[in-house]
């Protein structure tokens, strides 16, 4: 069973997970509502990523017959101001989820939580990749504000296919 300090990390980082689903939801509603469908296709692709990531970690729960307690989520932003203000505030969240990961990590290894730590990495791995994707995409969402059909094709071109991670842990429920 996982260390009670880093099943309580754990169960909070689930809400944060939640919470990141329904930012990204927010923010493909917002380009669904600009008639940008290659960035909402992408934010509703993140936001069911980020559902993913929660019900990775209630899986190791269920695995580890550790105690699961589903927190609430705050409301997302939803106004926002141009096209470069939903990716520039997933950028930060992406920033801040790598900063709970990592504790979460720093957790499991004060504790002798081997099992969690082996858990805990295909997550630290995951997020430089989501913050790199939204640091470019950021980058060419910030270059080409006034011209959508760039960054629609940036999109297109980029994040267009799901090839799916075989070494990503189990989904709740999948």
């Amino acid at each position: 069973m996982p260390a009670s300090r880093f099943v309580a990390q754990l169960n909070e980082q689930i809400g944060h997970e939640f919470a990141a689903h329904h930012q990204y939801l927010a923010c493909a509603i917002h380009y669904d509502a600009l008639t940008m469908p290659q960035m909402a296709a992408f934010f509703y692709g993140q936001a069911l990523e980020e559902r993913d990531h929660a019900l990775m970690m209630v899986q190791y729960l269920l695995d580890t017959d550790a105690e699961i307690a589903l927190p609430g989520a705050e409301a997302p932003q939803s106004q926002f101001a141009d096209v470069v203000a939903p990716v520039a505030l997933a950028l930060e969240q992406e920033k801040r989820v790598t900063e709970q990961i990592n504790a979460l990590l720093r957790i499991a290894r004060e504790e002798h939580d081997y099992a969690s730590e082996q858990f805990m990495a295909w997550f630290i791995k995951e997020q430089v990749e989501e913050v790199a994707t939204m640091s470019d995409l950021l980058a060419v969402v910030t270059r080409n504000r006034d011209d959508i059909e760039d960054i629609e094709e940036y999109v297109a071109r980029e994040h267009g296919g799901d090839g799916g991670d075989p070494t990503s842990p189990r989904i709740a429920g999948a």
